[in-house]
């Protein structure tokens, strides 16, 4: 049986902002196709919960906390039971330590 996939909101919110900057500032192609890959990248969680890399930045939390890379992008993520849970997708040209301050 497979793991559901539920994206939080500030990952939703995250990736909505992504695309209104990519569609003002590139195209509307360029932001549709970025969008779909983040997402595309994640389906591969559904089978295979622990194939990203246990983020370092977060190890000091309860939970292990995981991420998946497309292009500058961090997907961190989480997995509870049959459920992997987005928790944010993470330019990775920011500061780093920008990712301690993380809510879920």
């Amino acid at each position: 049986m497979g793991m559901k996939i539920r994206w939080s909101d500030s990952a939703s919110a995250e990736l909505e902002e992504l695309f209104d900057y990519y569609r003002a500032n590139v195209s509307l192609i360029v932001a549709r196709k970025l969008l779909k890959a983040i997402i595309q990248k994640t389906l591969i969680l559904e089978s295979n919960p622990f194939v990203g890399v246990k983020e370092p930045l977060l190890s000091d939390r309860p939970d292990e906390y995981r991420y998946l890379v497309y292009k500058n992008y961090k997907i961190i993520y989480r997995c509870n039971d049959n459920l992997v849970v987005i928790i944010t997708v993470f330019d990775s040209r920011q500061n780093p330590i920008k990712l301690k301050g993380l809510k879920d």
